[in-house]
């Protein structure tokens, strides 16, 4: 197979045959998202329930996505993504026919483990650009992220009107579809490496000589505090429109396709030019102020305070604050990693986003939580403002990037390295 990177091409077979894979993965995790609050709920699940289930599946990932970061630095990335998108079909045919609670949590482990690989995605992407567009590949894999979160939370609102279960079947045939479409037309992105050339190293022990450097120390963080308030946000959502608005899935999962709608279009048309523009570490900290507003501005809006208008407001700003600081945050990581380190480095960043998402909805269920394990609009208010306070912390954190990063991450990213 030819070598992507020996040409300026940016729209390369493997690169759009990956792009489809993820978009196809996130459809599927698309679907569960505005619905889990609800399913859970058949099995008298409370708001901490709601939590811990969001918790539990991104512990999963945070354990796991180094491992297959690792593990596809080693042997491709190919059969990590096969085998990993395999095992979702199992999580999500859990859910769909769970008859207890218990089983619930079960799929969702499942799920979680498999889930681990969007960072292996993520290196086969970093394998077939240049570093000269590895800002846009970055944006391209954000775009297949927000575009499954406009056809996921839709095709779920639509199918659970047939049985909230359905949904979880049906992101289960289409993960099946996926796998099997993966293993026959994906290449192999990189040739298979020795011990050697990738030395066998721990999570923890790559994780902390990673953090030793301290630019990579502050991608990190900042990753993780943005990741950690932006799940906050979406554990919480479905109660927020179900508590001011007297919403239900289908009304929420057609919100979160609109904030997928936006994503897609920022993070896979607008982003690249204005990463060459203004430099990725400036949208980090554009991106960090936005979300830090938004999630202050969220308890203010109800049905008799703006309305729907003012909730669609407030969504496109979550959506345009995210699609602008989570790529830019995961290009300027991939820069600092080499080439064959690019696996490890991102399974890191990946591995902090997942402990994020595991400690914001934990976090969350408990904020959400009143005296009688009901949701009302004092626990939303403390639970918006909180992640503000987060966002606040990222933000300062976004500042310090800005000052010790050198020309080569603060200048555009055609003059990088």
């Amino acid at each position: 197979m030819q070598n992507p990177k020996t040409d300026d091409k940016f729209f390369t077979p493997p690169l759009v045959i990956v792009f489809v894979t993820i978009f196809i993965d996130l459809v599927g995790f698309g679907i569960v998202i505005p619905l889990l609050t609800f399913y859970a709920e058949e099995f008298q699940a409370t708001p901490l329930d709601v939590g811990l289930l969001m918790a539990v599946y991104s512990l999963m990932q945070f354990v796991f996505a180094p491992i297959w970061g690792n593990l596809s630095d080693r042997i491709g990335r190919r059969p990590v993504l096969f085998w990993t998108i395999l095992g979702s079909t199992v999580g999500y045919l859990m859910l769909g026919f769970a008859g207890s609670l218990a089983m619930v949590y079960a799929g969702r482990i499942v799920a979680g483990i498999t889930g681990g690989n969007l960072a292996t995605a993520q290196a086969y992407i970093a394998d077939v650009t240049t570093r000269e567009n590895r800002a846009r590949g970055m944006g391209l894999f954000g775009m297949a992220f927000g575009l499954g979160f406009i056809f996921g939370p839709a095709i779920g609102g639509v199918l659970s009107q047939f049985g909230t279960h359905v949904p979880f079947l049906f992101a289960a045939v289409l993960s099946f579809v996926n796998a099997v479409l993966l293993y026959f037309i994906l290449p192999e992105s990189r040739h298979k490496t020795t011990d050697a050339a990738v030395p066998k190293v721990g999570r923890l022990t790559a994780l902390m000589t990673s953090m030793r450097e301290r630019r990579f120390a502050t991608l990190v963080i900042d990753y993780f505090l943005l990741v950690m308030s932006f799940s906050m946000m979406t554990t919480s959502f479905a109660y927020l429109t179900l508590v001011k608005f007297g919403y239900g899935a289908a009304e929420t999962g057609y919100l979160l396709a609109f904030v997928g709608l936006l994503a897609a279009v920022i993070q896979g048309v607008v982003f690249g030019g204005l990463a060459r523009r203004f430099g990725e570490v400036r949208l980090v900290v554009a991106g960090s102020f936005v979300l830090a507003l938004t999630m202050f501005a969220v308890p203010y809006v109800g049905q008799n305070s703006g309305g729907l208008i003012a909730l669609l407001i407030v969504v496109a700003a979550f959506a345009i604050g995210n699609s602008i600081a989570s790529p830019a945050l995961t290009s300027l990581a991939s820069k600092t990693a080499a080439d064959n380190e690019q696996g490890q480095a991102l399974g890191i960043l990946q591995s902090s986003a997942s402990l994020a998402r595991a400690i914001g909805p934990l976090i969350t269920g408990l904020l959400l939580n009143n005296a009688i394990q009901e949701v009302d609009e004092a626990t939303l208010t403390r639970t918006y403002w909180t992640g503000a306070g987060i966002m606040a912390v990222a933000l300062v954190a976004s500042f310090y990037l800005a000052k010790i990063s050198d020309l080569k991450f603060s200048s555009p990213p055609g003059d990088a390295l």
